[in-house]
């Protein structure tokens, strides 16, 4: 199977999925985020209800500096999720970096009210 070739969702396997998933997890750690929304793409496009893919897509959206998407990503994980830390704590990033600390803030505050570990609670300390 060649790398480039992106399965329609009608097309694709759910075995497919499974993989591309996986090649998105990979692709994120090699630092090539766009390659990673580029595959879960196809993934969303066939499991929408899939919040593991959307949570690991905004993470690719995330470090790819497409700030916007990213946030989007984590509101809808959020919806579905609302005692997600990590997501918390990952839409907090996204709005610090986006320069908005209020909101920034408000989800440190969260992530680490719902998860105490120490990476949450020192930024839930956060001062913009």
């Amino acid at each position: 199977m060649s790398e480039t070739r992106q399965p329609t969702p009608s097309s694709a396997s759910p075995e497919t999925h499974v993989i591309d998933y996986r090649a998105a997890e990979q692709l994120l750690a090699a630092r090539d985020p766009r390659g990673a929304v580029r595959l879960l793409d196809s993934v969303i496009a066939a499991h929408p209800e899939n919040t593991a893919a959307r949570l690991l897509r905004a993470r690719a959206f995330f470090a790819a500096a497409q700030l916007r998407p990213a946030e989007l990503e984590f509101e809808l994980v959020l919806e579905r999720e609302p005692d997600n830390a990590f997501a918390h704590f990952a839409l907090a990033r996204t709005h610090q970096r986006a320069g908005r600390p209020g909101p920034a803030r408000k989800h440190f505050r969260l992530a680490a009210a719902l998860d105490p570990q120490p990476e949450y609670l020192e930024a839930a300390r956060f001062e913009g």
